[in-house]
């Protein structure tokens, strides 16, 4: 499967095609990667670029809904972008500075895309906001410049891990 998937190059952070955890030992594909920004004052200001990888499983558990579709349809539809947020096999998404960021920063509008996800879909409790704060005293101390990443492993047991690498 790999042979037919390329690195792709975000503002020269280099993802490659596959990755093994150090953590796992599981290989995972680059499902897709591309550039996070905020418009300021009229202008698109890039800060991050994000990979996103999936577990080898994730090509059979999303073919069987989807085999058939045309690359086309796929892009154009919501609801296999959320197949392949919920589905039952593992992601694991490199977050790389493209602009210093201090960590509060960087938590901060972390948090504010989670919070507003979590609650449009009802979820969002005491013990998601407990989280919160945990994450945001994570990332106080730490700065991050260009080229430093961030690691979210999303488990289907529902376990996030979240690791950095601040250099």
């Amino acid at each position: 499967m790999a042979a037919s998937i390329t690195a792709i190059t975000v503002e020269n952070l280099e993802y490659p095609a596959v990755v093994t955890s150090p953590v796992t030992g599981k290989s995972y594909f680059l499902g897709g990667a591309g550039e996070r920004g905020l418009t300021i004052e009229g202008n698109f200001i890039k800060f991050t670029a994000i990979g996103v990888y999936l577990e080898d499983i994730a090509v059979a558990s999303l073919a069987a809904k989807w085999k058939g579709k045309t690359s086309q349809e796929l892009l154009d539809t919501l609801d296999f972008y959320r197949d392949i947020i919920s589905g039952p096999f593992e992601k694991l998404i490199r977050g790389s500075k493209i602009r210093e960021l201090s960590g509060p920063e960087y938590s901060r509008k972390v948090m504010e895309n989670c919070v507003a996800h979590l609650k449009s879909v009802g979820t969002y409790g005491d013990a998601e906001a407990e989280a919160m704060q945990k994450f945001a005293e994570a990332f106080k101390p730490i700065n991050f410049p260009p080229g430093a990443s961030v690691f979210y492993r999303q488990s289907p047991d529902g376990i996030l891990g979240v690791s950095y690498n601040a250099n």
